[in-house]
């Protein structure tokens, strides 16, 4: 049984709960949509809810308001480290800051994961030209 969500489902699925301006992003599992402010717990309840009753199962949700990525990507979390500009860039998300402290850098084959403190927590990653987990 596949584990990902078609896309064209997934966006009936928000825009069903009332979510409005949905588009999916490839074939990422990541959705952007327009809500009435609500905090980022209640809309990641509703989306989940949305998916489980639609889909028959749900996804772990986490929401960021656009501004937060904006304001990521002018931060530039990368800048210390000097990539080629062809270098892949992975940033990961966490639903909650960790109980304890991230041990990071971690670096494996090439790979590198480096905190990145937006307004929540996240780890950014990038990799050597085979990718970013060779």
């Amino acid at each position: 049984m596949p584990v990902n969500a078609k896309m064209p489902d997934l966006k009936k699925a928000f825009e069903a709960a009332g979510f409005r301006d949905v588009k999916t992003i490839l074939a990422s599992g990541n959705v952007v949509f327009s809500a009435r402010a609500a905090s980022e717990a209640s809309l990641e309840r509703r989306a989940e809810a949305a998916m489980a009753e639609r889909l028959g199962r749900t996804f772990l949700t986490i929401i960021r308001p656009i501004e937060a990525l904006r304001d990521l990507l002018e931060s530039d979390p990368y800048k210390a480290f000097r990539l080629e500009p062809t270098a892949k860039r992975v940033v990961t998300f966490l639903r909650r800051r960790p109980a304890s402290k991230l041990a990071l850098p971690v670096e494996f084959e090439g790979p590198v994961s480096s905190p990145c403190e937006a307004p929540k927590p996240s780890a950014s990653t990038f990799g050597t030209p085979r990718g970013p987990f060779s």
